[in-house]
This record gives structure tokens, sequence and C-alpha cells, in this order.
């Protein structure tokens, strides 16, 4: 079993940065995998950035790309994604995904999931 539970998240103006944490406990080979997931409203769950934590392979969206870096403390057992350059349609509500066998962008391969905390960029 795995618990993930984000945090980090806030109003912000475009062009601004936030880092979003996600604190995880439990299984370890269940956390093989870990990825940053957004939904905003209406729109279907999109997927991120994906790392492989043993691995340290990464995987970014193209929308995000050059913008968000996701790192890991595993001292800490925590997950980071770093968001620069915010832009207006990076509003949604950002979910950390863990998994032990699905390194990809596909949220339904995943098993695990936080609650989720809400990014909101003006313009």
């Amino acid at each position: 079993q795995v618990q993930l539970v984000e945090s980090g998240g806030g109003s912000v103006q475009a062009g601004g940065s936030l880092r979003l944490s996600c604190a995880a406990s439990g299984s370890t080979y269940s956390r093989n995998c870990m990825a940053w997931f957004r939904q905003a409203p209406g729109k279907e769950r999109e997927g991120v950035v994906v790392i492989g934590t043993g691995s340290g392979s990464v995987y970014y969206a193209d929308s995000v790309k050059g913008r968000f870096t996701i790192s890991q403390d595993n001292a800490k057992n925590t997950l980071y994604l770093q968001m620069n350059s915010l832009k207006p349609e990076d509003t949604a509500m950002y979910y950390c995904a863990a998994d032990p066998v699905f390194c990809g962008l596909a949220a339904t391969r995943y098993a695990y999931w936080g609650q989720g905390t809400q990014v909101t960029v003006s313009s």
C-alpha cells in the first residue's frame, strides 16, 4: 500500500513559479514509477511528467517541457515538481501518482493517487 500527500499548490500570476511536493509512504516497490498529472475542469486527466524512481529516467509532456522539472529526495520520500514560467493554461488540480510497474503518462494505469493540490495561474 502507498500513501501520497501533495502540497504546495496556490495562486500565482502568469510567469510565476510554484513548487509542488508529494510526500510518499508505504511500499517502496509500489513506487517504482511516480508521476504528476493534472486535471482542469471539464477536461481529462493529463500526464505531466513521470520518473522511474530507481533509474532516474524522466519523461515530460510536450506542454511542460523546458518549464517544469521533476525531482526526488529519497531520504525524505518526497517527489517534487518545480513549475516555472507558469501559464493560465497550467491551471488545474495537480495529482501525484505511483505504480510498481507502469512508467508512462496514462492515468488509468496508475494504482495509487494522492488527493491533489490546486494550482491557479492568472493572466
